[in-house]
């Protein structure tokens, strides 16, 4: 609905440029609001806008002029109002005595503050109104019991009766803590004084007690201003604070941090701090750091408030902001009702904000937390961020504030908040407080050690005095930004004393001892340098000498001094004591870090000198304190991370770092420090949170340290689940400390548990102004940290680490005098670089870091060298001395043979002679041997019919045996069974059955036992008995079978087998029936069978065997005649051997002597092949072995200095280089270390093939390119090339080119996806276009942080694990021209100072101008380079492979066939090879000839170029690339004038070249530079020719330094005394010499000169007028007037180079256009006031491009539309323009990313982007060496303004001019 009510719109707060520009539409008369979005909103007419400000320090004309301004004087409004508008509010008891109080008012108030302003010095500025308002709030807190409230009784007759009389008192109180409370110490004392004088001249009636200051006392009312009702009410009077105070008791279980003792000013603090909160005033306390404003009021709010106020404590810091302000406040509240928010119901809550003005003041001077807060103290809330236009009641909350003095990171804080508050001020704390709190703290202490307890006065004493002494001598200067000391450092030193057991202190040089030693840790551990701390060695050993009477010595007795607890790694309760055995304690340091590399992965090798160890025990003895936090300053790669996790170790606690990923953020920030933060309070585990300064991705991680420091907390991190677990977990806790289990409680203790167990260890350069604003914006880091700074490393530890390293080394072989000399090397080379590292900064302002990181470098890189090279030397020795041998060897052998060819030729003749008569011999016996062999062979066969006959007959009995042979062997097998026991068996049968009497009977027959004679069945009858006689057999069974076996079975009677025969007959007498009935007796029956079967077999055979035996005997006859014959054919055939023996030995012999003469012969043609063929080699191998050999004796000393160059010099310039390798050369001489005559890092290091190879890949062919290329090679890191002229990147990209080169930029979104492909597949990366700092996710890649998983060699890139492949390259580039990197970067590469150098730019420019002006010598001269590269590649192959066939050969070379056959065609190849070369040599020396004929314009071109390049330094826009200048180049070359003279097109070219170069640079400079470059240019040329001397080119720009001699001014009348002190330094350069004692000869002349209104064009007197040049000319004008210096600028360069030169250079768009492509940017670079916007549209429209040309005007928000508009015009053909591109700064890189992206060969061609800026350092380099640069200022001049205006003619205007003149000239 809409009404016609007026409604304003106040806008409170500050005025910002941006925004309110954005209200000019709304504040014109059409009132229209412009919204980003396009959209248009009319206000109505009755809608009007009030901005109520402080200042229009930042509003724009535009805006102040559409606004009616209402100025608000304080002045004149005075106080009186703000007095009676509050006297109408006071209570009505206290109102009857209103015109007393307006009394007082009237005499106290005006006059008080009169006095502080023109007396006091506060430590806030306030202002009257605000001070007013403060003693009214003080007098309303004790006005507040007499405030009638419902429910409450009404006041006391008894306290209204002595109201009036507390009146004054209550008013006295009042202004002294109100308009008196906000000045320093000093202040006071001057308003105690002054207060004092007031009141006894205002008869007050009751004054302050005589003693001390007024601010000693408190009014004690009587408890009349108490709420609660007193039975009886006390005497008014003023009582000091301290009156009645207990004396505080330190119990043995209490934390440091906890105790608090009272003083005067903490006492005072917390009595005004509850008296003005709890009648919900504002209180602002003020003070600097360490006086103790957050301990008061943070102990005060947790435990000294009533139960209905709860605290919440704020820390801001620098990047504090309002929503972050805004949720923390918001997130404590509950919501009442809609839009009211508040604690719980019948609670208050107070915030406490510390550090209230550290945020950072925006572009335009607001603090938004800071109007945030002050927006509640106005409107009690403030608006909703969610729900846009919702208003948030804030109820029931108030805040007490406290911060330090504007100044060193602390911000004024807009007086618009502060008059909101009662100022209550932390002076310094007195003398007597600072001695009541530590003597306390240490008598509590001592109270052990009672013998030295007397002491504790005086050591406290002391420690004041030093803290005193210390904060007034050591001052924070730029470069000591930390040296900031309060109160905390001083109560450092006495927790530190505490941390040693008392009883252990038994002598006053122990407790000197021990303090010496805290002392030292907190002071002088910070100190940057040995004067400042031999300064505070030498303050302590006064304070023992005056304090104690005790000397120096006594307490230190060994340095360094040192404490610790770790010595004892087993002990439980670990003892903070003494170290004196420094040996052992390395030792169990040593120990310690064996043990840590056991159990961690990431190993620490680590040299553990005096220094490090001392670091190690400092922060040793920082994280095993609560509240122990550390910041270590130091460059990168001096040990601060390494000894900190060794630390941590030995401490036994976890040590936790973050991890850097590519995608690593806040949220990933967040959730790393909330785990570190629940395991040191949930879990109460100790844990060392190890930072450094390289991690910080964001400012606001520095922020939530800071929060981590002050609070433990960091604000809104927790979520409400996280919230709960710390809430269940802390609930025990908070019940065995007895407190309640509140929310607050519960934090609260998780807070200090954090605090307590998280140490904080922080690691940063102290380099540079980042470090500095960083300890500005974050004081925490200062106040809440121990600091140790790490020096560079003295010499102790240079040696200790070198010889560690160097014994190390095996292959050294160095006796001690050379490893001395190696070491004290070592410590020269870094000590040199470190110090000429100054020089190169004062000199070229260019920054280089020496770290022991470069050291380590060094040693690594040398060890790693060492190494590499003997073995190479002595492997190319060896192989070259293998192959001279055997050279040699051949020689001698050819001498040899020779002598045995002579003596094998007689031999050889005798042989044949020999062998013919053998052969006669041998054939007369051959026949005699026949005959012979003839009468064998008869009787052989006689013998053979014989033999075979006898066969026949013993075969033939053999076979009749063979039937009887089985039985008989069955027989003798069945005896073997027999025993004597089955014989024994047989004998004692009484009763023997048949078939063993059968058997007996059988036996006793065989054996011819007679039988004997029994009677038989018939009466009379005998009967033979074989039993008895057969048992007499048996008697011995052994015997018995021994004669059965034995039984002679050839000759049995035959009486014997008749009567055996009817046995044998019997079935009965069968084995297997006789086995029936004995075994015994079956086995004799066998044999009794067998005896029988043989017998009868015999008797068959015995016919036979007679016959056999005589045909035997014919046999033997007939072989004894046949082995006579045998013997006679043997002697013969045995003689016919021997002569066939010899024969064949004969023509052995012969066949060898022929063989060898052969061979012998063919040996000696092969020697002459070999030794004809390597002759040339022999004398050259042999001088390479001697050099070789020398080489290896000396390669130790240019190793070493190689590795220096490798290590330290990539960052140098040439000449620094040099001077640094001759220092190093000279210090190799005088330590005695071998090195060769002249070593240098190419010679000791390079390979001609390799560097041809990368000449030819594009390498400039200067030395000091080959060395960065050397230093690439060998060097351990990855290389960082500064490369402003893009030269190192062109090499790499075509070097690397078929290894399928990976290229990136830092701004390509997936840049670490591309670098983790690069990796895992092996392929080199290139990162291009970095700045001066680098990704944090990429140090795991610099650093090679890879390691073992599954046998693999992988490393953690981000978050991802990936296999790391071996053939992995990494670069890196830089176009800045001399960026400055930090030693954190330093460390992690090599830096390699690519910039061009004149001599590789003179060769390039040479290829370009011949390659123009004689094509065909250019390409003959390249297809040379090549082709001898490769002929002399080949010749090195071949000789190669002849040393390398010679070592393999084994034996005689000359008998290797294979090697001479080699040799014969490498010697034929390598000859046409050395042809061909010696002949490419001679043409190449004949072109270079001719090519040297155009050095001079080389020469020229590079002196111009440096010139151009130096235009840097004056302006950051003025950046030009090479490829720039060579456009210039190559365009000067075909456009100059042709010559059929050489001479002549030379001058033609430069003349052509320096005025087209000149033309295109001016149009890029201001119209103040032209000039000077102009100069410049001149004074270059002229210095090439030897025309200008460099002293007087050094006079010129400087002056002189030196005065040869003190003569009088004798023109003191007109010539100044600064003057004449300049002529008398210009006769210290030689031409000069004479001059200034024949000034006063022509006085008169030289007035004339002073006089003249053109002194530069008057000639000088006398023969100086024509002695002097021009230039010396200008030295002698410099002295006499130098306002005219430019003018004889002008006429020097119009006179060397042409008026043209000195003529104003203007803007053609036309011509700039012409020169400008599709890839090249065009850039206006604007001045104050212009805008070339009006003409470059006309530009467009004459190029009918007006409707192609999109323009946008960056600033906030712009970036991705111009982005869009610059990708949309690409293949359109349109142009761009984009003006105001310093407004853009962050998305410059962005713009850098396209430019460069913009393909040549498919943009169209038509497009253009145009570009305004101011000059800013945040434009891209790159865009601006390759862009053309056009710079727009007002023409300067009549000539100029003219030349504008005409060029801005077109035809059409010109040609329109009828009937009038148009001729310009």
């Amino acid at each position: 609905m809409v009404d016609s009510d007026k409604r304003w719109y106040v806008f409170d707060g500050p005025v910002d440029a941006v925004w309110i520009e954005n209200m000019n539409t709304v504040l014109d008369d059409n009132k229209k609001l412009c919204l980003s979005s396009g959209e248009i909103i009319k206000l109505s007419d009755n809608q009007t806008m009030m901005f109520e400000v402080a200042d229009l320090a930042v509003a724009s004309p535009a805006t102040v002029s559409r606004c009616g301004m209402v100025y608000l004087e304080p002045s004149i409004l005075g106080l009186e109002p703000f007095i009676f508008c509050w006297l109408q509010t006071i209570p009505t008891v206290i109102a009857e005595h209103a015109d007393l109080l307006k009394s007082l008012f009237e005499r106290f108030l005006q006059p008080s503050l009169n006095y502080v302003r023109q007396n006091v010095k506060e430590i806030v500025e306030t202002v009257d109104s605000n001070l007013t308002f403060s003693l009214m709030k003080l007098l309303d807190c004790f006005f507040k019991a007499f405030v009638p409230t419902e429910g409450k009784p009404p006041v006391d007759e008894e306290k209204l009766a002595v109201i009036l009389h507390l009146i004054e008192p209550w008013f006295i109180f009042s202004l002294l803590w109100s308009v008196g409370g906000t000045c320093d110490s000093d202040g006071r004392a001057k308003f105690s004084d002054w207060l004092r004088q007031k009141m006894s001249k205002e008869e007050i009636s009751l004054l302050f007690p005589p003693g001390g200051l007024v601010y000693d006392y408190r009014l004690d009312d009587g408890g009349v201003s108490l709420e609660a009702d007193n039975e009886e009410l006390g005497q008014i009077s003023w009582v000091n604070w301290m009156d009645g105070m207990p004396a505080y008791a330190i119990t043995a279980d209490m934390n440091f941090s906890d105790i608090i003792v009272p003083t005067m000013d903490t006492v005072r603090a917390s009595y005004l701090l509850e008296m003005l909160v709890t009648t919900n005033k504002t209180v602002l306390c003020v003070g600097p750091t360490g006086t103790g404003k957050t301990l008061t009021v943070a102990d005060k709010l947790s435990g000294g408030m009533p139960r209905e106020f709860i605290s919440d404590f704020i820390t801001f810091s620098a990047r504090t902001s309002a929503n972050q302000t805004q949720d923390l406040i918001d997130s404590r509240l509950d919501k009442r009702r809609k839009g009211v928010f508040g604690p719980p119901l019948g609670k208050h809550f107070v915030f406490f904000i510390d550090d209230l003005n550290m945020p950072a003041l925006e572009v335009y001077g607001a603090q938004p937390p800071i109007e945030l807060i002050r927006q509640w103290m106005d409107f009690q809330g403030w608006y909703d961020r969610k729900a846009i236009g919702e208003f948030r009641h804030l109820v029931d909350m108030n805040f007490v504030c406290a911060m330090g003095p504007p100044g060193g990171g602390r911000n004024p804080v807009t007086q618009r908040l502060t008059r909101h508050f009662n100022f209550l001020s932390f002076s310094e704390l007195e003398l007597e407080s600072k001695h009541r709190i530590f003597s306390t703290i240490l008598s509590s202490w001592l109270d052990k050690s009672p013998d030295i307890k007397e002491n504790c006065e005086l050591l406290v004493n002391s420690c004041i005095s030093v803290y005193s002494t210390i904060t007034t001598q050591l001052l924070p200067t730029p470069a000591r930004s930390h040296y900031t000391f309060n109160l905390r450092d001083l109560s450092k030193v006495i927790q530190g004393i505490l941390m040693t057991d008392a009883t252990n202190i038994k002598t006053v040089p122990d407790l000197l001892r021990i303090w010496y030693h805290e002392s030292c840790r907190v002071f002088q551990d910070r100190l940057i340098n040995n004067d400042d701390r031999g300064w505070f060695e030498n303050l302590l050993s006064e304070k023992m000498k005056n304090d104690f009477n005790t000397d120096y010595e006594v307490v230190v007795t060994q340095s360094p001094v040192l404490y610790g607890d770790f010595m004892n790694a087993t002990s439980e309760n670990k003892v903070y004591a003494e170290i004196s055995d420094h040996q052992k304690m390395v030792q169990v340091l040593e120990e310690y870090l064996e043990d840590y590399n056991q159990v961690n992965t990431a190993q620490m090798k680590l040299v553990l000198f005096m220094d490090a160890v001392q670091h190690v025990t400092h922060v040793s003895r920082i994280i095993r304190q609560p509240l122990g936090n550390a910041l270590l300053l130091g460059m990168g790669g001096s040990g601060r991370q390494s000894l900190t996790r060794l630390a941590a170790h030995m401490a036994d606690f976890e040590c936790f770092q973050i991890e850097l990923a590519k995608n690593y953020g806040i949220t990933e920030w967040k959730d790393d420090l909330k785990k570190v933060m629940m395991k040191a309070g949930m879990n109460n585990n100790s844990v060392v949170f190890l930072f450094s300064d390289t991690q910080i991705k964001s400012e606001s991680f520095l922020e939530d340290i800071n929060n981590i420091l002050n609070s433990g907390d960091v604000p809104n991190i927790y979520a409400l689940d996280e919230l709960d677990q710390i809430y269940a977990a802390m609930k025990p806790v908070a019940l065995d400390l007895g407190l309640q289990a509140t929310k607050t409680n519960l934090f609260s203790i998780y807070t200090k548990r954090v605090r307590s167990n998280l140490h904080t260890v922080i690691a940063m350069s102290p380099i540079g102004e980042v470090f500095r604003s960083r300890l500005r914006q974050f004081p925490a880091l200062v106040n809440c940290c121990t600091i140790d700074w790490f020096s560079e490393w003295p010499d102790d530890a240079l040696r200790s680490v070198a010889t560690n390293f160097l014994n190390e080394i095996s292959d050294l072989d160095a006796d001690e005098n050379v490893m001395e000399g190696l070491v004290c090397m070592c410590k020269e080379i870094h000590q040199t670089v470190s110090v000429k590292s100054q020089q190169f900064l004062q000199e070229l302002s260019r920054h280089n870091y020496v770290t022991p990181t470069s050291y380590l470098e060094l040693l690594g890189i040398f060890s790693k060298l060492i190494s590499m090279k003997k073995s190479e030397l002595k492997t190319a020795c060896n192989r070259t001395k293998t192959g001279l041998d055997k050279l040699l060897t051949t020689a001698e052998e050819v001498a040899k043979m020779q002598i045995e060819l002579e003596v094998m030729g007689p031999e050889l003749v005798e042989a044949t002679k020999q062998t013919e008569l053998t052969m006669i011999e041998i054939e007369q016996d051959t026949k005699v041997a026949e005959e012979t062999k003839k009468a064998v062979s008869k009787d052989e066969e006689i013998a053979e019919a014989q033999r075979i006959a006898s066969q026949g007959i013993a075969d033939d009995a053999e076979r009749d045996l063979a039937e009887a042979l089985p039985a008989l062997d069955a027989a003798l097998k069945s005896l073997d069974a027999l025993n004597k026991n089955d014989i024994v068996e047989v004998r004692a049968m009484q009763r023997p059955p048949d078939g063993v009497r059968m058997v007996m009977e059988a036996v006793c027959i065989m054996f011819e036992v007679k039988p004997k004679k029994v009677p038989g069945e018939k009466l009379g009858q005998k009967i033979d008995d074989y039993w008895e006689p057969g048992k007499s057999l048996l008697q011995d069974p052994p015997k018995f079978i021994s004669e059965l076996r034995t039984f002679d079975k050839e000759n049995i009677p035959d009486a014997v087998i008749t009567k055996i025969q009817p046995y044998i007959d019997l079935e009965t007498f069968q084995p297997a029936a006789i086995a029936k009935v004995s075994k015994a007796c079956t086995s004799i029956c066998l044999w009794v069978r067998a005896m029988h079967k043989y017998n009868s077999v015999a008797k068959g055979v015995a016919p036979k065997r007679a016959a056999l035996a005589k045909a035997n005997e014919e046999l033997e006859i007939t072989n004894a005649k046949l082995a006579e014959a045998r013997e006679r054919l043997a002697e013969v055939e045995d003689k016919l051997a021997t002569l066939q023996a010899g024969y064949d030995a004969s023509v052995k012999k012969k066949k060898q002597l022929e063989d060898n003469c052969k061979l012998c012969e063919e040996r000696l043609v092969r020697a002459d092949k070999l030794i004809g063929g390597l002759a040339d080699e022999k004398d050259r191998w042999a001088d390479t072995v001697t050099s070789l050999i020398d080489i290896i004796d000396n390669i130790v000393g240019d190793v070493l200095l190689s590795a220096g160059c490798i290590a330290y010099l990539g960052p140098f310039t040439g000449e620094y280089r040099t001077a640094l390798v001759t220092e190093w050369v000279a210090a190799l001489e005088l330590l005695g270390v071998p090195h060769t005559s002249d070593p240098t890092l190419i010679a000791t290091l390079s390979d001609p093939v390799k560097i041809r190879a990368w000449q030819i890949a594009g390498l400039p062919r200067d030395s000091l390119s080959v060395e960065n290329a050397v230093v690439m090679q060998y060097s351990q890191r990855w290389p960082l090339f500064i490369d402003p002229q893009g030269q190192a990147n062109k090499w790499i990209k075509f070097l690397e080119k078929e290894a399928g080169i990976d290229i990136i930029k830092l701004s390509d979104k997936d840049f670490l996806r591309s670098l983790e492909n690069a990796i895992r597949f092996g392929k080199p990366c290139l990162l291009e276009n970095v700045a001066e700092e680098l990704d944090p996710a990429l140090e795991p890649v610099l650093l090679r942080q890879t390691f073992k998983q599954a046998g693999s060699t992988v490393i953690k890139l981000g978050d991802a694990v990936i296999p790391y492949h071996d053939d992995f390259k990494f670069y890196i580039t830089s176009k800045l021209p001399n960026p400055h990197y930090t030693p954190e970067v330093s460390t992690k590469v090599t830096l390699i100072n690519f910039t061009l150098s004149p001599s590789g730019l003179e060769d390039q420019l040479l290829a370009l101008v011949v390659a123009e002006e004689r094509p065909d010598l250019e390409e003959a001269k390249n297809q040379l380079i090549i082709s001898n590269a490769k002929m002399k590649d080949e010749l090195k192959e071949i000789e190669d492979r002849i040393l390398a066939r010679l070592s393999a050969s084994e034996g005689s070379p000359v008998d290797d066939v294979d090697l001479i056959e080699t040799l014969a065609a490498s010697k034929v190849k390598s000859q046409e090879i050395s042809a061909k070369v010696a002949a490419a040599e001679i043409t190449e020396t004949e072109i270079d000839v001719t090519r040297s004929q155009y050095i001079p314009v080389a020469v020229r071109a590079q002196i111009l170029f440096f010139c151009m390049s130096d235009l840097s330094t004056i302006d950051p826009m003025y950046q030009y690339s090479l490829e720039w200048f060579n456009r210039i180049f190559l365009s000067s070359i075909a456009n100059a004038e042709r010559a059929d003279k050489i001479l002549q097109r030379i001058e033609n070219i430069n003349d052509y070249f320096t005025f087209s170069l000149y033309s295109s640079v001016c149009r890029s400079l201001f119209e103040k530079h032209k000039l000077l470059f102009a100069f410049l240019l001149c004074v270059r040329v002229l210095m090439n020719s030897g025309k200008v001397d460099m002293s007087e080119w050094r006079y010129l720009l400087a002056g002189g330094t030196h005065t040869p001699k003190q003569l009088p001014n004798p023109a003191s009348d007109w010539l100044s005394d600064r003057a004449w002190e300049e002529f008398l330094t210009l006769a210290a350069l030689p031409k000069f010499k004479d001059f200034v004692d024949d000034f006063e000869n022509h006085l008169e002349a030289y007035k004339s000169i002073f006089d003249s209104v053109q002194p530069h064009r008057e000639p000088l007197p006398s023969e100086w007028n024509t002695s002097l040049d021009s230039f010396q000319k200008i030295l002698v004008l410099r002295c006499l007037r130098a306002d005219k210096v430019t003018n004889a600028f002008q006429d020097f360069v119009a006179t060397n180079l042409g008026q043209r030169f000195i003529e104003p250079q203007t803007v053609d768009l036309g011509v700039v256009f012409k020169d400008s492509s599709a890839t090249c940017p065009l850039i206006f670079v604007l001045s104050p006031g212009t805008d070339p916007a009006a003409d470059l549209y006309k530009f467009a429209e004459e190029m009918k491009f007006s409707k192609k040309l999109n323009a946008i005007s960056l600033g906030q928000g712009q970036g991705p539309r111009a982005e869009a508009m610059l990708k949309s015009a690409l293949g359109r053909g349109k142009w761009v323009f984009f003006q105001n591109c310093h407004l853009a700064p962050s998305w410059m890189p962005s713009l850098e990313r396209v430019i460069e992206q913009i393909d040549p060969d498919k943009v169209h061609r038509d497009f253009r982007v145009w570009m305004t800026s101011m000059p800013s350092p945040k434009f891209p380099v790159s865009i601006l060496q390759n862009g053309s640069k056009m710079t727009v200022e007002p023409p300067r001049g009549i000539k100029a303004n003219l030349l504008k205006y005409y060029i801005n003619f077109s035809d059409e205007i010109f040609n329109s001019c009828e009937g009038k003149v148009r001729g310009l000239h």
